[in-house]
């Protein structure tokens, strides 16, 4: 059994990829979409009828129409491969704008369900500020499921927790690159691997968190960089996986542990925390690598929004 056949036992592995003809060889459950993975995929040749077609199609419609149908395309087009769900983001944009994120997932998931595809099937992406939990506690209220993502810090995933949004996306390699680079020289990579990465402690600190209170929020690690940080996190309820770590991954057949347990995870001493809004920024305030490496986030899917509506406009 290969290292990623093994990971399947104890992890619904997810294909992290805009490139939906890589994702039959992997047979992941789910998939998920960003900006930049969207934005990636489309320069590529295989893709430009796809993009042509879908900008010919609804021409002079606003731009954040096109573009929304644009990402519902690739989204249907990644369904008919796998038999889960796919995320799909709002624009980074309106990461502090409740009402419109609000909207724009609504739009999102009308388009979703126009071309025949149940409500269900579709996560709506939103980042995990303040703004965007609030979102995400509405659309859950009215039957959309939310993927929170760009998520750094422990208040950002209990803010989530008590909103009880479907799903969070703690980012594992950008954790571990803020704490790399930050220790630069004195960094031990050997004594930081495995179970000691800061972002796998992250993301075990929320999942055991979460398996303690009985939230349902699924945690899905995401952000790779290595297959060790992947290994490290099996059991997790969820892995979003780039398709190099996961071609990585089928072709090694070292052994792989359960290493995430609920049912230890239930047994743990740990306090319930309850966050307003004032306590959750200040908290966030409180952790420079979240508070930047959101802020990063923020901004660089925002660029690659920006650089979508260009290629959309030369099209």
């Amino acid at each position: 059994m290969n290292q990623l056949d093994a990971l399947k036992q104890f992890t619904t592995v997810v294909a992290d990829t805009g490139d939906f003809k890589q994702l039959a060889q992997f047979q992941p459950r789910d998939a998920t979409t960003n900006p930049s993975l969207i934005l990636k995929a489309v320069q590529k040749p295989e893709y430009a009828p796809l993009l042509q077609a879908t900008v010919d199609r609804w021409r002079g419609r606003p731009m954040d129409e096109v573009i929304d149908r644009l990402l519902v395309r690739f989204g249907c087009e990644i369904l008919a491969t796998i038999p889960g769900r796919v995320s799909t983001e709002v624009d980074a944009r309106l990461s502090f704008d409740t009402s419109a994120t609000v909207t724009r997932a609504e739009r999102i998931i009308e388009l979703y369900q126009a071309e025949g595809v149940h409500i269900d099937r579709v996560l709506i992406k939103i980042a995990a500020t303040w703004e965007g939990i609030q979102a995400a506690q509405q659309l859950e209220r009215r039957g959309i499921h939310t993927n929170l993502t760009l998520l750094f810090s422990f208040c950002q995933a209990v803010a989530c927790g008590q909103a009880k949004v479907q799903l969070i996306s703690p980012f594992v390699g950008r954790i571990y690159d803020w704490y790399k680079k930050q220790a630069g020289a004195s960094w031990d990579e050997a004594a930081r691997a495995g179970e000691n990465d800061p972002g796998v402690q992250s993301v075990t600190q929320i999942y055991q968190y979460y398996k303690r209170f009985g939230i349902a929020t699924e945690v899905m690690g995401a952000s790779f960089r290595n297959v060790g940080q992947i290994t490290a996190l099996a059991g997790c309820d969820l892995l979003t996986i780039a398709p190099d770590l996961l071609a990585q991954l089928a072709a090694s057949d070292a052994p792989v542990a359960r290493r995430l347990d609920a049912e230890a995870a239930r047994m743990l001493d740990l306090r319930k925390i309850e966050l307003d809004e004032p306590a959750f920024r200040y908290a966030l305030n409180e952790d420079a690598m979240a508070t930047e490496k959101l802020a990063e986030g923020i901004r660089a899917f925002a660029v690659d929004a920006v650089k979508l509506e260009q290629l959309i406009h030369a099209a």
